[in-house]
């Protein structure tokens, strides 16, 4: 009798939900970020929270700041030992996307990551432009937000 082959639960993308709440969101741009070893462990296993993180453009570059990272300790005698590790990483963008991205910011937007992806042979980080709500549009949007749901409810239940 064949083996069964163990099922990978990986996730496929690492989402930012609290960013599509927060900002008005403009196009995305998928550009790549430079990891070590074990945070690119820790980014396939999806130990990585990329709520209240943002992007910064220092010295023509794109650096992902306050991503936290739960990096694997190999120490002996601690089983699953893990720290968090929040420092700047650089995001890897073509220089036309980073002039248009710095000229964007200068209007008063802010650049924000969306997802992680690390379905493929690299690990991507999707991130969008966006201008800031105010509370009176995040109340708009969970109100729209909880009237689809009724409406979706009725629908399913009639």
């Amino acid at each position: 009798m064949a083996q069964k082959k163990k099922v990978s639960l990986r996730p496929k993308a690492i989402v930012n939900r609290r960013a599509s709440f927060d900002y008005a969101l403009d196009e995305d741009l998928v550009v790549g970020i430079a990891l070590t070893g074990p945070e690119t462990r820790a980014a396939r296993d999806g130990h990585i929270q990329l709520k209240g993180s943002f992007v910064t453009i220092r010295n023509g570059e794109l650096w992902l700041n306050n991503a936290s990272f739960s990096l694997k300790l190999n120490e002996r005698g601690k089983v699953g030992a893990r720290s968090i590790d929040t420092s700047p990483r650089k995001l890897l963008a073509k220089r036309k996307q980073i002039d248009d991205l710095a000229a964007r910011k200068q209007s008063g937007m802010s650049i924000v990551p969306l997802k992680l992806l690390t379905s493929g042979r690299f690990v991507k980080v999707v991130i969008a432009l966006g201008k800031g709500k105010k509370n009176y549009d995040k109340r708009e949007t969970l109100k729209r937000r909880d009237q689809e749901r009724e409406s979706q409810r009725a629908i399913k239940n009639s």
